[in-house]
Protein backbone atom coordinates (compact mmCIF):
# COMPACT_ATOMS: atom_id res chain seq x y z
CA UNK A 1 0.00 0.00 0.00
CA UNK A 2 3.24 2.52 -0.03
CA UNK A 3 3.02 5.39 -2.55
CA UNK A 4 5.46 7.08 -1.71
CA UNK A 5 8.89 4.76 -1.17
CA UNK A 6 12.45 6.79 -0.11
CA UNK A 7 15.72 5.77 -1.01
CA UNK A 8 19.53 7.26 -0.74
CA UNK A 9 20.11 7.09 2.89
CA UNK A 10 23.51 5.51 4.35
CA UNK A 11 26.23 6.32 5.88
CA UNK A 12 28.35 9.53 5.52
CA UNK A 13 31.47 11.27 6.79
CA UNK A 14 30.88 15.05 7.57
CA UNK A 15 31.06 17.54 5.26
CA UNK A 16 30.16 14.52 2.48
CA UNK A 17 27.00 14.31 0.68
CA UNK A 18 24.08 12.45 -0.34
CA UNK A 19 20.89 12.62 -2.67
CA UNK A 20 17.73 11.39 -1.35
CA UNK A 21 15.01 9.78 -3.84
CA UNK A 22 11.37 9.67 -3.57
CA UNK A 23 9.20 7.52 -6.06
CA UNK A 24 5.53 8.16 -5.91
CA UNK A 25 2.92 5.95 -7.39
CA UNK A 26 -0.82 5.46 -7.27
CA UNK A 27 -1.09 9.23 -7.61
CA UNK A 28 -1.14 12.47 -10.04
CA UNK A 29 2.58 13.05 -8.76
CA UNK A 30 2.60 16.31 -10.80
CA UNK A 31 0.18 17.85 -8.87
CA UNK A 32 0.84 17.18 -5.36
CA UNK A 33 3.33 19.45 -3.13
CA UNK A 34 5.89 17.42 -1.57
CA UNK A 35 8.04 17.70 1.68
CA UNK A 36 11.32 16.06 3.07
CA UNK A 37 11.10 15.54 6.84
CA UNK A 38 13.15 14.54 9.05
CA UNK A 39 13.30 12.74 12.63
CA UNK A 40 16.08 12.20 14.73
CA UNK A 41 15.96 10.38 18.10
CA UNK A 42 14.31 11.83 20.96
CA UNK A 43 13.12 14.42 18.86
CA UNK A 44 10.27 15.62 17.10
CA UNK A 45 9.63 15.41 13.47
CA UNK A 46 10.33 18.40 11.67
CA UNK A 47 10.54 20.23 7.70
CA UNK A 48 13.80 20.28 6.00
CA UNK A 49 12.42 20.82 2.69
CA UNK A 50 9.64 22.08 0.48
CA UNK A 51 8.46 21.93 -3.20
CA UNK A 52 5.24 23.48 -4.40
CA UNK A 53 3.13 21.51 -7.52
CA UNK A 54 4.51 24.47 -9.69
CA UNK A 55 8.00 24.40 -8.27
CA UNK A 56 8.56 27.03 -5.44
CA UNK A 57 11.23 26.06 -3.01
CA UNK A 58 10.82 26.87 1.07
CA UNK A 59 13.40 25.47 3.30
CA UNK A 60 14.23 25.08 6.78
CA UNK A 61 17.26 27.40 8.32
CA UNK A 62 19.30 24.59 9.06
CA UNK A 63 19.33 23.16 5.54
CA UNK A 64 19.33 26.37 3.68
CA UNK A 65 22.19 26.47 1.41
CA UNK A 66 23.28 23.33 1.71
CA UNK A 67 20.12 21.00 0.69
CA UNK A 68 18.68 21.52 -2.62
CA UNK A 69 14.73 20.05 -3.75
CA UNK A 70 13.62 19.27 -6.74
CA UNK A 71 11.41 16.97 -8.96
CA UNK A 72 10.71 15.22 -12.41
CA UNK A 73 7.48 15.45 -12.52
CA UNK A 74 7.87 12.78 -15.57
CA UNK A 75 10.16 10.12 -13.39
CA UNK A 76 7.26 10.60 -10.45
CA UNK A 77 10.48 11.54 -8.54
CA UNK A 78 11.03 14.53 -5.98
CA UNK A 79 15.23 14.74 -4.69
CA UNK A 80 16.78 15.95 -1.95
CA UNK A 81 20.92 16.97 -2.38
CA UNK A 82 22.31 17.08 1.09
CA UNK A 83 25.87 18.74 0.90
CA UNK A 84 28.10 19.67 3.61
CA UNK A 85 26.35 17.42 5.82
CA UNK A 86 26.51 17.58 9.44
CA UNK A 87 26.61 15.39 12.73
CA UNK A 88 22.99 17.02 13.50
CA UNK A 89 21.60 16.04 10.07
CA UNK A 90 21.41 12.51 11.21
CA UNK A 91 18.15 11.40 11.07
CA UNK A 92 15.37 9.26 9.38
CA UNK A 93 14.15 11.06 6.76
CA UNK A 94 10.46 11.30 5.70
CA UNK A 95 9.16 11.35 2.20
CA UNK A 96 5.82 13.55 2.40
CA UNK A 97 3.28 14.73 -0.51
CA UNK A 98 0.25 16.93 0.56
CA UNK A 99 -2.92 17.25 -1.89
CA UNK A 100 -5.64 18.21 0.56
CA UNK A 101 -4.78 14.74 2.23
CA UNK A 102 -1.19 14.16 3.41
CA UNK A 103 0.71 10.74 1.94
CA UNK A 104 4.29 9.56 4.05
CA UNK A 105 6.67 7.56 2.76
CA UNK A 106 8.34 4.96 4.69
CA UNK A 107 11.47 7.23 5.58
CA UNK A 108 15.67 6.35 5.06
CA UNK A 109 18.35 6.34 7.30
CA UNK A 110 21.01 9.13 7.59
CA UNK A 111 23.81 8.98 9.10
CA UNK A 112 26.54 11.45 9.32
CA UNK A 113 29.80 10.43 11.85
CA UNK A 114 33.10 9.51 10.59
Amino acid sequence: QLQLVESGGGLVQPGGSLTLSCAASGIPFSIYDMNWYRQAPGKQRELVAAITSGGRTNYADSAKGRFTISRDNAKKTMYLQMNSLKAEDTAVYYCSAALGRRIWGQGTLVTVSS
